[in-house]
């Protein structure tokens, strides 16, 4: 009978513990086709698993560590109709909303992976229903996170292998002009004081020609009148 009693109350304990336990947790993961410190032309798969029983994914949102940059990155896989978006530190995958229930799933091919031991990619989830998944922990020394960023480890570089040359940053304009910009403004600035000064000098010499033109006139004018009183005088 005590036995009995005992088999009834282990297998109680044991249905206690699985309905506290619950149901696993769903992650975000990430995989690669070369999982290998410096290699290039890598495909990344990230998986992320479905958690909410009323809605479906509508935006993944992922931030890349350091040594991978948004332009270093091009979308290889997404689900149907889903478009990728740049962002200051990774980039968005967002479209219509996924069935309730499914994976969360897209490739990107990285240019080439930096010289490290492993990657962290924080990665955010949203649902049509609002609920919204920070996969964005990264490990410690500590307990495991209970919502960890998706790690990938890497396998040391391959002998010889180098990192590609950075890309240079854009230029911002400058806000002094260049030397020829200065030479040909400066040029410019010369034509147009030249040519003002010859405005200038040709207006000046019109004027000196027209004043002596008038004294001239006024001269010969007043000769004549003179000659005429002279004339007039003498008969």
């Amino acid at each position: 009978m005590s036995t009995v009693r005992t088999m009834r109350r282990v297998g109680a304990v044991g249905a206690a513990a699985i309905a506290f336990a619950g149901p696993a947790s769903a992650h975000a993961e990430v995989t690669a086709s070369n999982p290998q410190a410096l290699a290039k032309d890598v495909v990344l798969t990230f998986t992320g698993e479905a958690e909410s029983e009323s809605g479906g994914f509508t935006d993944v949102r992922v931030v890349l560590p350091e040594g991978i940059a948004p332009g270093d990155v091009t979308l290889d896989e997404a689900p149907k109709n889903w478009k990728m978006k740049p962002t200051k530190d990774g980039y968005t995958l967002s479209g219509p909303k996924l069935a309730v229930g499914t994976n969360a799933v897209h490739k990107i091919k990285v240019k080439q992976l930096p010289d490290a031991k492993s990657l962290a990619f924080k990665t955010i989830e949203t649902y049509s229903d609002g609920k919204v998944s920070r996969w964005i922990e990264l490990p410690s020394d500590g307990p495991e996170p209970e919502e960890p960023a998706p790690v990938l480890e890497l396998k040391a570089a391959a002998p010889g292998s180098k990192p590609s040359e950075p890309s240079e940053p854009s230029k911002s304009p400058s806000s002094s002009p260049s030397k020829d910009t200065a030479d040909k403004t400066s040029d410019k600035a010369s034509d147009g004081t030249t040519k003002k000064a010859d405005e200038e000098k040709s207006s000046g010499n019109a004027g000196a020609a027209t004043a002596i033109g008038i004294s001239i006139g006024v001269l010969i004018v007043a000769g004549a009148g003179l000659w005429v009183f002279k004339q007039r005088r003498s008969s």
